[in-house]
């Protein structure tokens, strides 16, 4: 597949991430607490200094929108956004559910996502149009379309958990084939490749989320919050299947309104 200028720049900056975060997991690091009081340290800096670098370098009319160092130029008719070190908290306790997440957004529109998780050996990336790709390889969701065939994989349901629909997520979790809590980047991979079939998720922001809502969707599913809407900047949910009708049952059956 021919690449476009934005995603071999994309994949460079994923590269180049990779060698900052290498550094800094071999060495270890000091963590500080930020207001919200979630975990940062230097090397999520550094980390998103070199992807912004890179990235501006090679398009300076583009906006950014960074986990650590915050927008620029947000009016753009192109928006980077970037989270350097998604899973810091797994970082900075040496257990490997972390990626670096590269998303591009033409208008209210993302086009591009690259998920790169060097811990696990997974470059995960696609573009509009193109296809969904892991290590080189192109990747398709599973084909199931029923509950019962269905394997779920749930994440961050902390604010699910105290609202009504927690008892129909309940019953969801009875009738699916297997239930998994991968979390972070992981479940994501999996739902792309095949290897599970649906992925529910709260309490978290489009940065998470924007790079691999666009490698789901290239690979076949259906990635929308749990209202079963579009994503935007605001999102904080996610509601994820293999298939259009995976997707539908299961939003049917949340009720989540």
């Amino acid at each position: 597949m021919k690449q476009s200028p934005f995603l071999q720049t994309a994949l460079e900056a994923a590269r180049a991430a990779e060698t900052v975060i290498r550094k800094h997991y071999v060495q270890g690091v000091e963590v500080q607490l930020k207001p919200d009081q979630s975990p940062v340290t230097v090397a999520d800096i550094e980390t998103e200094q070199t992807i912004r670098s890179l990235i501006l370098e090679r398009f300076p009319e583009h906006g950014f929108y960074g986990e650590e160092t915050g927008k620029v130029n947000a009016d753009a008719e192109y928006n980077w956004l970037i989270d350097p070190i998604d899973g810091t908290k797994s970082f900075v306790r040496r257990y490997p559910f972390f990626s670096t997440q590269i998303a591009l957004m033409q208008g209210d529109a993302l086009i591009l996502g690259v998920s790169n998780a060097p811990e696990f050996g997974q470059l995960a990336y696609a573009e509009k149009g193109t296809g969904a790709f892991l290590n080189g390889e192109r990747i398709r969701t599973s084909n199931y379309a029923t509950l019962s065939e269905a394997t779920l994989s749930l994440g961050n349901i902390a604010t699910l958990a105290g609202k009504p629909q927690w008892q129909n997520l309940g019953a969801i979790v009875r009738e699916v084939n297997r239930i998994r809590g991968y979390g972070d980047f992981y479940h994501y991979h999996l739902l792309a490749c095949g290897s599970l079939d649906a992925v529910l998720e709260s309490d978290l922001n489009i940065l998470d989320i924007a790079a691999l809502s666009v490698i789901v969707s290239e690979a076949g599913g259906v990635f929308t919050d749990l209202y079963g809407q579009p994503l935007t900047l605001a999102t904080t949910s996610v509601l994820a299947a293999a298939s259009p009708a995976l997707h539908q049952q299961l939003s049917q059956r949340l009720q989540y309104r």
